[in-house]
């Protein structure tokens, strides 16, 4: 137990949300100026990006992927042991309701920016291959998060949920289905970590 608290102390110590929510935020500012340009350039079209054409389809796929995205994070939780598990997972749930909302929302509104939006984008312009350019995007997806390296397991909860966000981004062609899809998951896993709705398996 002490040591557990003093892995949650360091954790917080070493990272720093309000630091974290800036950067993510000047990152996702850039990402939009790239797709914006992209836009302009003829490579992408606002259809293809932002498209409102069937919303049912769009409201659907957000709540199916993101409940479905929830439980296997929950499974995954409670079926592997906490050693396999990163610190920084279960640091998260510490902080503020606004914080973690806040670093959530930006977080995962940078990451589909640049990987949905423009890296998936781009592979499926020159493959033509929606299921290529979402293999390779997820591929990219996986080295943005080097510090699951060292726990293998914990690369399937990054693996599973980037290839839902990909599937869900060219069945809809709207980048705001897998940046809420996204942020409902990560939001929604937190939030039952930190009311002890769901807990870290301690089984030897």
């Amino acid at each position: 137990m002490k040591q557990t608290t003093e892995r949650t102390k360091k954790v917080k110590k070493e990272f720093n949300p309000r630091n974290a929510i800036f950067v993510f935020t000047s990152f996702a500012f850039i990402c939009a100026a790239i797709l914006f340009s992209l836009i302009v350039y003829d490579v992408l079209t606002i259809d293809s990006l932002l498209s409102f054409q069937q919303p049912i389809k769009m409201a659907l796929s957000i709540v199916c992927a993101s409940l479905g995205l929830i439980v296997f994070g929950i499974l995954l939780t409670v079926s592997i042991p906490p050693e396999n598990i990163d610190d920084t997972n279960k640091g998260f749930q510490d902080y503020s309701i606004f914080m973690i909302f806040s670093f959530m929302l930006v977080s995962a509104l940078f990451e589909e920016l640049l990987f949905r939006g423009i890296v998936q984008n781009l592979i499926f312009v020159f493959t033509e291959s929606a299921w290529i350019a979402i293999g390779m995007t997820t591929l990219l997806f996986l080295g943005l998060h080097v510090q699951y390296f060292k726990k293998p397991i914990m690369l399937l909860n990054i693996t599973v949920p980037s290839l839902v966000f990909g599937w869900v981004y060219f069945k809809t062609n709207n980048i705001l289905a897998p940046f809420l899809v996204h942020f409902i998951m990560n939001f929604g896993i937190t939030m039952l970590f930190k009311y002890n709705m769901i807990r870290v398996n301690h089984k030897s």
